[in-house]
């Protein structure tokens, strides 16, 4: 039997040896890549600190005219919550505010104005002029506490301002001000290893990059592991992004959201979000006691009520008599019912309530299904890269892989992992492993499976997210040709493959229309109008005033910028539909944010190229299907619903698939190697770039609810990490 040292020479000489080059190439590329990072990361990111070296520092804490504590601190109240000094007479380039870090953790603002040689009175903001901006500093992160100054000459009069809010926690303790501070070095991890990560990326996808002569269908080994690496990155990436935002989570560990912990477990969820927010988990709770409405009584006004869907009167009702109602839930004879998706509650919240008496946490349920969509997603496309696609290389093939996962919205419901993204995300992720299925089964000599398998997933989309049941719509590109135009329908075989495409699709149906009926009195009716949100859905309808202003925020809005970190701003948003629209942020137009779907205007010439080649025309009805659904799909959000983020992840996904595929079909057509051909990479690489720069951007602006809201203090230190001139 061979020993252990055997093995390890066999694999070293058979596996190592024949590779010494590559081997030592990856390593000389890795180790200048941590140096360059390295060199940024100690002297570009450190600038202040060499800047400051020479300051002559000025301790200003004696001279401070504030009420002392017992422990020689300073004490800024609401009242006395000004400092100034006069008659400095030197040069100020910065001030350093220290806060004790054992008082309670908040953000504070400040407003600093000084007199110079420039100025014999303190500036402000005018019709022509900017005065200095308000400026944020966490009592928690040292970094925020250091404000640099751009001063003129000599400074005489200085004056800082806490400008406090209805958040302000009084008294704040200061330990001391100091001018012209010495700025500590800072290693900063998190910045070190991301700009490893963006130095890493831009050599692996630069267009000379061997990763664009690795073909898909030639050399699978190689090209799976390169996409399996891939996507355990992307996954990495946003388990970490949606644990940052903690207080959306839900679950407590004795080092994580330990406040909620039991002090116990290893790990104990916690409820999130409101009493609203607890849909599905009460729904599950009534489910196990063989009750389809939940628990909680609706106070007896409402039930009173000639109509309970008029939001005003609700809230004066509710105003008057003190008795709160639960909002965003469905109110139908006298109970409280979840219009949304049941399907998460039953691939989720039910059985782990029956296992452990918890309800489950929702943001758990998102990741989950992010990472299933993120999967299905990849192998998808990888079905039509190696098999419909020849001349696809693993740089192209990830280049896309990318954008899809980043663009389509996901990235959105991981920043927010509500309820109210679970059923998005669960929809998005059956509709990929189906079609996924089906591929396999189009493939396959004994597709029965395969379709079966396919049809349940994209049947439980209704039971996830309805809307997304237009994707269902693909199977006519996918298998008119083979069951219609070549008749295979009408055999046997045909025939039973066909039943088990639709078999799903019938018990599925039969299951919800099942579950309508008993909620509401009807097989078809999902409970979405007896919302009781802010505007009365039953009489909503449908208006054709609400398309135009929908169209040009979905699809064509410009980005609205500034020019600081994060650089992304809410659009403002001007209607001329004189009734009421519901709207929430957005930050811009699919079509005007997304280069990478500036193929799709192209699609009829593209198309035409694929149809003179090919005598099938599937790949042209499913990109045409795909563009079709997103419109429809987007339409039908602005009629039912209104305008919000969330809801981009509903149709994106269908715009980048389609321009996905186009660019594959122009890709056939090139002669690898050629001009063109690189061209149409750096074309691609830049589109890519930006599109996927912005989706990352729209993760970081600062939202009420989120973790720049609930922990502004902490917030702070992503600003302190990208602006690190300031």
């Amino acid at each position: 039997m061979p020993t252990l040292r055997r093995n390890i020479t066999y694999l070293y000489e058979s596996r190592v040896l024949p590779r010494r080059s590559l081997l030592a190439h990856i390593a000389k590329v890795a180790a200048v890549i941590i140096v360059i990072a390295l060199f940024l990361e100690v002297f570009v990111f450190n600038i202040n600190f060499y800047k400051s070296l020479g300051y002559n520092s000025i301790d200003l804490s004696d001279s401070l005219e504030l009420q002392e504590s017992s422990d020689e601190q300073y004490k800024i109240t609401e009242v006395d919550n000004v400092i100034e000094f006069s008659n400095l007479n030197t040069e100020v380039h910065n001030v350093y505010l220290k806060f004790d870090w054992e008082q309670p953790a908040q953000n504070l603002t400040f407003k600093i104005q000084f007199t110079d040689d420039a100025h014999a009175t303190y500036f402000d903001t005018t019709e022509y002029t900017l005065g200095v901006p308000e400026v944020d500093i966490s009592t928690m992160v040292p970094e925020s506490q250091y404000v640099n100054l751009n001063t003129t000459g000599y400074v005489k009069n200085l004056r800082i301002e806490l400008v406090g809010n209805e958040k302000t926690n009084y008294p704040v303790r200061l330990t001391s001000l100091v001018l012209n501070a010495h700025r500590p070095f800072s290693f900063n991890f998190l910045r070190f290893f991301g700009v490893i990560g963006l130095l890493a990326f831009t050599y692996l996808f630069r267009p000379g990059s061997s990763v664009y002569r690795v073909s898909i269908a030639r050399r699978p080994k190689l090209s799976k592991g390169g996409i399996i690496c891939a996507v355990a990155i992307e996954v990495v990436l946003i388990s970490s992004f949606l644990f940052m935002g903690s207080n959306l989570v839900g679950v407590a560990t004795s080092t994580y959201n330990f406040g909620s912990w039991d002090g116990h477990s290893i790990a104990n969820p916690f409820e999130v979000g409101g009493e609203n927010a607890q849909q599905y988990a009460e729904l599950a709770k009534s489910m196990s006691q063989g009750k389809l409405y939940l628990e909680e009584e609706p106070p007896d006004w409402l039930q009173q009520m000639d109509d309970p869907y008029d939001k005003g009167a609700r809230d004066e009702l509710q105003k008057e008599t003190g008795e709160p109602y639960l909002f965003d839930v469905a109110y139908y004879q006298g109970h409280y019912y979840v219009y949304f998706g049941v399907v998460p509650v039953l691939l989720f919240y039910l059985p782990f309530y029956l296992a452990t008496g918890a309800s489950f946490p929702t943001a758990i349920g998102v990741l989950l299904a992010v990472i299933a969509f993120i999967l299905g997603c990849s192998a998808l496309l990888d079905r039509f890269a190696r098999y419909h696609f020849k001349q696809v290389s693993l740089g192209l093939y990830l280049l896309l892989q990318i954008a899809l996962v980043t663009c389509c919205g996901i990235l959105y419901l991981v920043k927010f992992p509500t309820f109210y993204s679970l059923p998005i995300a669960c929809g998005l992720a059956f509709s990929v492993w189906g079609l996924y299925l089906w591929m396999c089964g189009r493939g396959s000599q004994r597709p029965c499976g395969w379709y079966l398998a396919g049809s349940l997933c994209m049947a439980l989309v209704a039971g996830c997210r309805p809307q997304l049941v237009l994707l269902s719509f693909l199977a006519f590109p996918l298998f008119w040709r083979r069951y219609i135009t070549e008749r295979r329908l009408f055999t046997r075989r045909g025939a039973r493959e066909f039943a088990c495409l639709i078999a799903p699709y019938v018990v599925v149906a039969a299951g919800i229309m099942l579950y309508n009926n008993a909620r509401f009195g009807s097989l078809t009716d999902f409970g979405a109008n007896y919302n009781l949100t802010v505007n009365d859905m039953t009489k909503r309808g449908m208006n054709v005033g609400r398309l135009a202003p929908a169209l040009f925020t979905y699809f064509l809005q410009p980005p609205c910028v500034t020019g600081v970190f994060p650089f992304l701003q809410p659009t403002p948003f001007e209607t001329t539909y004189m009734g009421q629209t519901i709207k929430e942020v957005t930050f811009g137009g699919v079509l005007a944010c997304l280069p990478v779907l500036w193929v799709l205007p192209f699609a009829s010439r593209i198309l035409k190229l694929r149809i003179s080649q090919r005598s099938t025309r599937t790949t042209m009805g499913v990109i045409v299907v795909l563009i079709a659904a997103g419109v429809i799909v987007a339409l039908l959000d602005a009629e039912m619903a209104g305008i919000l983020q969330r809801y981009y992840a509903d149709f994106s996904f269908m715009f980048l698939a389609a321009a996905v595929l186009l660019v594959f079909i122009v890709n056939e057509n090139l002669v690898p190697g050629s001009t063109m051909a690189q061209v149409f990479t750096k074309v691609l690489l830049a589109l890519v770039a930006v599109s996927v720069f912005y989706s990352a951007l729209i993760c970081f602006v600062p939202e009420t609810g989120w973790y720049s809201d609930v922990y502004s203090w902490a917030y702070s230190s992503f600003f302190e990490t990208v602006l690190f001139w300031t």
